[in-house]
């Protein structure tokens, strides 16, 4: 059985340091490459796999309270504080 797998396009770092602006959109739109010193491989610029978000917009955030059951702000406290040891 053979295996073939894709080549991504080479790049020399020249072009890298010269036109990088042009090479990063091509990244971000998908593309991967090999970038080259001397004609040698020396590295591979690829796009990230996506990462969950760390920051939640307002808006969804204000939708997903907005969207929740109201909360009793007295039974909310009474709760806490009867899970919570108050002699800590």
């Amino acid at each position: 059985m053979c295996y073939t797998f894709p080549v991504s396009p080479t790049i020399a770092q020249r072009e890298l340091r010269n036109d990088n602006a042009r090479v990063i959109d091509r990244v971000v739109a998908g593309e991967s490459f090999v970038v080259t010193r001397n004609g040698v491989p020396v590295a591979e610029l690829r796009p990230l796999a996506a990462t969950a978000r760390s920051v939640v917009p307002t808006s969804a955030l204000a939708a997903f309270v907005t969207s929740g059951p109201p909360v009793d702000a007295e039974r909310f406290r009474a709760d806490l504080d009867a899970l919570i040891d108050q002699g800590l």
